[in-house]
């Protein structure tokens, strides 16, 4: 370890300090105009700040005609506006606003850079608990945040590990949104009597044994029906 007067701390032999834009290409978000923002599909999504952040992906709320400036797939979307430093992943192109900058990799490798928008998100997190708020960072200030850079070995070493993991995730994050949207299409239809669900309980039973439960843990098939009637009193039988 050697000491860095810059960054006032000891870091690793062959490290060097820097800044957030030696590593990353940044999009400062713009908010589209208020009249194009709708809820029904229309346009590109839009993501204004940190209110759509989920625990990694964030949550489809609006969508904008007007769109003007975009986040690509797979980059890191960072709150500029209280809380500040707070991160999510795009899984889809989209508009961000001003509540939001998108950053990818200058030296290709995505992992790296978003462990060090955690590091930096704690830093800001520590601040504010001692009281220092940030109500917004500009565009200068984001550029220029002071970090620690590795040798080039290393990183290399940390995307071969971790990028296999990131990917991961990413998929899953995919097929959890699909099935998010699948259940709330059909969770309605469920409640109306429009859909039956038909479950091969077999299955359950001897996973489950003795213990009581309501829960299936395994949909064999959905029928969608067509149903009329809009009042009705229906007896249904069931059998575990």
């Amino acid at each position: 370890m050697v000491w860095n007067e810059k960054l006032k701390r000891n870091i690793p032999i062959g490290w060097n300090n820097g800044t957030l834009i030696d590593i990353a290409n940044i999009t400062m978000g713009q908010s589209p105009d208020g009249t194009s923002y709708n809820e029904i599909g229309e346009g590109v999504l839009f993501y204004q700040g940190s209110t759509d952040f989920g625990m990694r992906f964030p949550s489809v709320r609006q969508y904008t005609t007007a769109p003007s400036r975009f986040a690509k797939k797979g980059d890191i979307l960072m709150s500029v506006r209280a809380p500040v430093g707070a991160v999510n992943i795009a899984n889809n192109d989209c508009c961000i606003g001003r509540g939001l900058s998108a950053l990818n990799s200058k030296i290709g490798s995505t992992t790296h850079l978003y462990y060090i928008l955690n590091d930096l998100r704690i830093a800001f997190d520590q601040r504010n608990a001692a009281g220092t708020t940030f109500g917004s960072i500009t565009k200068e200030d984001l550029y220029n945040l002071p970090i620690v850079i590795p040798a080039k070995e290393v990183i290399s070493a940390f995307d071969k590990i971790c990028s296999p993991m990131f990917d991961r995730q990413m998929l899953l994050g995919e097929e959890i949104d699909t099935l998010i949207k699948q259940r709330d299409e059909l969770l309605p239809l469920l409640l109306n009597g429009q859909v039956l669900v038909n479950s091969d309980l077999s299955v359950y039973k001897k996973r489950r044994g003795k213990i009581p439960s309501l829960t299936l843990n395994h949909v064999s098939d959905i029928q969608i029906l067509q149903c009329k009637c809009i009042i009705g009193i229906k007896t249904v039988h069931y059998t575990l």
